[in-house]
């Protein structure tokens, strides 16, 4: 265990000048691998989520981003929760790919509104590191993994919204590596919202060739 902690806290020259820990490194390609999984509707990414949690909260706690390193926390939750509920779908009817009704959209706005209004209080409270986007991008990524766990196609959408934010805060605290992942989960993110939705289209379309 004591080599383990020694080597995430152990950094690498990359770069001249750039400097990377074992943490950061071993995020990014946990982090690149659970989306790529994702993407393709596998259940392994709950597993390979969660460890990517594991090494991210590390990270984030040193980098005093508080709201950020708690967020891995519920990740870790909340993954475990959606592994189960898909492994249902092993044993039963899978749980398919659906989209928001207007009366959710509007609930899941409300909660993301109160959810960013709690965190910014308790954050600069807590006198975290740039609370106002630390906030945002805990409650966006929260909402995006209920959804994910609900398999609606939303969760994209929530996603996008946390790399968007994500990039510019991870490089201003010198996470090079992280924000990088984040730019190429941008990508990722847009292209998964794509396949699900063509997905769900072919779906839908065979539906009502069947009627």
């Amino acid at each position: 265990m004591n080599d383990l902690l020694l080597w995430l806290n152990q950094s690498v020259e990359i770069f001249p000048g750039t400097r990377l820990s074992g943490s950061e490194i071993a995020g990014f390609a946990t982090g690149l691998w659970c989306v790529w999984l994702t993407l393709r509707k596998s259940i392994w990414n709950f597993p390979v989520g969660i460890a990517n949690c594991t090494l991210l909260l590390w990270l984030f706690w040193e980098s005093r981003l508080f709201a950020d390193a708690g967020l891995q926390i519920m990740f870790i939750v909340l993954g475990a929760l959606g592994w189960h509920q898909w492994l249902q779908g092993k044993t039963g009817p899978e749980l398919p790919v659906g989209t928001l009704s207007q009366r959710e959209w509007r609930n899941t706005a409300i909660i993301t509104g109160l959810l960013i209004l709690s965190l910014f209080s308790v954050l600069t409270v807590a006198k975290g590191s740039i609370p106002v986007f630390d906030a945002l991008i805990t409650a966006l990524s929260l909402v995006a993994q209920w959804l994910l766990n609900r398999r609606k196609l939303e969760n994209w959408i929530f996603w996008i919204g946390v790399d968007l934010i994500s990039v510019p805060v991870y490089a201003y605290k010198q996470l090079y590596l992280i924000a990088g992942l984040y730019a190429v989960f941008l990508l990722l993110c847009v292209r998964g919202y794509r396949s699900w939705k063509h997905d769900l289209d072919v779906s839908k379309e065979s539906a009502k060739a069947g009627l």
